[in-house]
């Protein structure tokens, strides 16, 4: 099944990961089911993993994040000699899971308890990011002060042509003047 995003994407701007994550999860029809996990919203902007991964010492687990993808893979180690096993229910084999991780997560942390991995995840707002309050400054006469007056903004220091408009911003609303000059 493919999905067409081209209608979104004509007024939406940065997007682009959006569409390699559906692209992702349209792919990923046959997800593995094994291990079992949970995923629970810990607070604002915190999230938990969690992974029962019973059978797994915390040295044959492995997170790695690459890419925005956070990928956890268990590696099973040697088998102890347990005799003869009558029936094997718990199951001890490989395993590698991968979640795509939204712009500025990190994972901070795991820690493994009782067969089950914990991973803390943050989301992160960088500066840059949060609102910020821009001033608005009143110019001297009101017109509006961009650092260079209309004139001298043509690459060859000439006048615009007669019938050009000059836009400024005045005491009275914004309103189009014809340029006198």
């Amino acid at each position: 099944m493919t999905y067409d995003f081209a209608p979104l994407f004509r007024t939406a701007i940065g997007f682009d990961r959006l569409a390699q994550v559906m692209d992702t999860a349209a792919r990923n029809t046959g997800t593995p089911s094994y291990p079992p996990y949970d995923i629970a919203k810990t607070g604002s902007d915190s999230y938990a993993l969690t992974m029962a991964v019973a059978g797994f010492a915390p040295d044959d687990i492995e997170l790695l994040v690459q890419d925005g993808t956070l990928v956890v893979s268990g590696r099973v180690s040697a088998p102890q000699d347990e005799g003869e096993v009558l029936h094997r229910g718990i199951a001890r084999r490989a395993f590698e899971r991968r979640f795509v991780l939204a712009d500025h997560v990190e994972v901070t942390g795991a820690d493994m308890t009782n067969g089950l991995l914990r991973i803390s995840v943050r989301q992160i707002v960088p500066e840059a990011l949060k609102p910020r309050r821009i001033p608005v400054n009143a110019g001297s006469n009101g017109n509006l002060d961009v650092g260079t007056p209309a004139r001298q903004s043509r690459p060859d220091n000439t006048a615009p042509p007669p019938n050009h408009t000059v836009v400024t911003a005045g005491p009275s609303h914004n309103q189009a003047v014809p340029n006198a000059a």
